[in-house]
């Protein structure tokens, strides 16, 4: 993990994603938290799918909004990933939750995320160094093994 100072300049692919993120906060439901968060990931295709967190009275049933930015992008048919973004106009940078993390790891052991939060703080991860031991199925089966069975497996409409 590092931490970057307030507002450098990044890639452009990146300040399109932190935008896109920004953009997805807004429509986030969050009444209870008040934890306002969007996320934006890029598809190895080159296209970007945005995620907001949506709460629930029953907290359990709570999507973040990296899960959210995800299942979207799978619906559509991205299933590998370069980069996320996540945004929260309400808190420091945050990292993704465990469930979240597992998620990313089913697509992309090798993830680059920026975080970034109030003022415009910001940190970077590498998702294998959040989870490096992700669940994968078959038991005992590396994620690696696994992404690359994702890769290999193409969506058809």
């Amino acid at each position: 993990m590092t931490r970057a100072k307030p507002g450098p300049k990044m890639e452009p692919e990146w300040a399109a994603l932190i935008s896109a993120a920004r953009a997805a906060s807004r429509r986030a439901h969050a009444p209870y938290s008040q934890l306002r968060v969007g996320a934006a990931i890029a598809g190895r295709s080159g296209r970007s799918f945005r995620g907001c967190n949506v709460e629930n009275s029953s907290f359990g049933l709570t999507v973040c909004a990296e899960r959210a930015a995800v299942f979207r992008a799978v619906a559509e048919g991205e299933r590998s990933f370069t980069r996320l973004v996540i945004y929260t106009p309400d808190a420091g940078p945050l990292a993704p939750c465990g469930a979240c993390r597992q998620v990313l790891a089913e697509f992309c052991c090798d993830l680059t995320i920026v975080s970034v939060g109030r003022d415009g703080a910001r940190r970077r991860y590498r998702l294998a160094d959040l989870l490096p031991y992700a669940f994968s199925w078959p038991a005992g089966e590396d994620a690696g093994a696994a992404e690359a069975k994702t890769q290999g497996a193409g969506a058809t409409d």
